[in-house]
């Protein structure tokens, strides 16, 4: 039973405080990582020289006079080897430790007789002991929300989850190194709004008491990143979260992270040609081109300007996107999803405009942003009106921002890349595997 576990846990860990030891010390002695220990293992076993490593017990096997236990420090592992000869307190260490324990050994590196990397250790004390046993396989395989609310344990289990979640963020920062290179700055804007904009979408409303006024977690940090194209930056560019209060699933989590990338003197073309070079190595292969109109026509065998303003974006999403599956970029998007992009000057029924799609999955969404103040109210108040009908999805009127649009912005592209549908594309995996900790259903609460 698991609270009998625990209890002998528990009572090891007196034992330990019985003998002068602190079980959960405030310092460790490390000379280097087990990555380090491996790479350097030739050189650091011929000339013997003392190591000292910390990492996590995965398996602890008593052979008598002998210990083999495998730790592991998120780097690596490796084998330690404790023995009766060479360590004092060996009685005390075979009673005290368990699987999942933090170990400290210092000792010296050597090969096994079957050839395994190891560690003789001289010395060796409790880093930090666990309560609770590790499961040697994941019970909550079939149950994915168990998964995702003891995401520690699914990391600690499974290879792939750990190595997703490190691809992640090495894609974040290849994406934050090159926009660097090409003389982008990073910027931080307020997650906390008066006003939510910046794109269609509910936000979540919450309350400031000292100021005892309504804030809202923003929806996009658009509106804000303009008001910097205003003050003079004309290469800026943001890595954050958005939140969007709307269903969740396997492929939405209401909280998310996006590359949103604002340049001066710029539009939606060259700003297409830049995204192509941006995500290359990420997503490679030939990018093709498709208007909306044509990819209505080819595949729902619709006339795009006999669709009901309302029902656009719902047809697209069920009926086209699905079946654009190789990186295409659809350009010609109608005015009327569009609130925010500057008309496009040979049809003012379109705009310029263009979205990445991959595997059926938008990756980026692009405009040639609107700097016209006048033309940026009027869409604005539309927008205000649409939500004093009741739709709770729309962009809402900011006068601050018109007020700044109207000192003057400069012509400019902006672009949002969705890094959770990025590197979910990369990885294969759904948008909630990719998510370190994924917004899940609250427990019921115990009676």
């Amino acid at each position: 039973m698991l609270e009998d576990i625990i209890e002998s846990r528990r009572k090891k860990m007196e034992m330990l405080r019985r003998e002068g030891v602190n079980p959960y010390p405030a310092r460790v002695k490390r000379t280097m990582s087990v990555a380090e220990a491996l790479t350097g293992f030739s050189k650091l076993s011929r000339e013997k020289k003392k190591v000292y490593l910390v990492g996590r017990v995965i398996s602890f096997r008593d052979q008598g006079g002998v210990i083999f236990a495998d730790i592991d420090d998120g780097t690596g592992k490796i084998q330690a080897v404790l023995t009766k000869k060479n360590l004092k307190d060996f009685k005390l260490l075979k009673e005290v430790f368990d699987a999942g324990d933090f170990m400290e050994v210092g000792g010296i590196l050597f090969k096994t007789k079957k050839g395994e990397k190891s560690v003789e250790a001289k010395t060796c004390r409790m880093a930090g002991k666990s309560l609770r046993p590790i499961p040697s396989s994941w019970f909550g395989l079939d149950d994915v929300e168990e998964r995702f609310r003891k995401r520690y344990l699914d990391i600690i289990l499974n290879e792939d989850v750990k190595k997703d979640l490190v691809l992640r963020s090495e894609i974040v920062a290849s994406l934050r190194e090159t926009l660097h290179c090409e003389g982008f700055m990073e910027v931080e804007t307020p997650m906390l709004q008066p006003i939510p904009g910046g794109a269609l979408a509910k936000p979540f409303k919450t309350h400031h008491n000292a100021l005892d006024t309504d804030f809202y977690l923003r929806v996009a940090p658009e509106l804000y990143l303009k008001r910097l194209l205003v003050a003079g930056f004309p290469k800026i560019f943001e890595i954050g979260r958005n939140f969007r209060n709307e269903g969740m699933d396997r492929e939405h989590n209401p909280e998310f992270t996006m590359l949103e990338l604002y340049w001066a003197y710029q539009d939606y073309e060259s700003l297409m040609k830049f995204t192509e070079k941006l995500l290359k190595k990420f997503i490679p292969g030939k990018y093709g081109r498709i208007t909306y109109s044509e990819a209505m026509k080819k595949y729902a065998g619709r006339d795009l300007m006999k669709i009901p303003e309302g029902k656009i974006d719902e047809v697209f999403k069920k009926e086209v996107r699905p079946k654009l599956v190789n990186p295409v970029f659809l350009t010609g998007h109608p005015k009327a999803i569009s609130p925010l992009a500057k008309l496009d000057e040979k049809d003012p029924r379109l705009v310029e405009r263009f979205q990445l799609i991959v595997k059926g999955t938008e990756v980026a969404n692009a405009f040639s942003e609107l700097n016209d103040p006048i033309d940026q109210r009027e869409r604005m108040e539309d927008q205000e009106r649409r939500y004093r009908a009741g739709d709770e999805e729309t962009t809402r009127f900011d006068e601050d921002f018109i007020e700044a649009v109207e000192y003057g912005m400069p012509p400019a592209a902006g672009i949002g890349i969705g890094i959770d549908r990025l590197v979910s594309l990369i990885t294969g995996k759904p948008v909630k595997e990719i998510i370190i900790f994924p917004t899940l259903r609250p427990k019921k609460q115990l009676q």
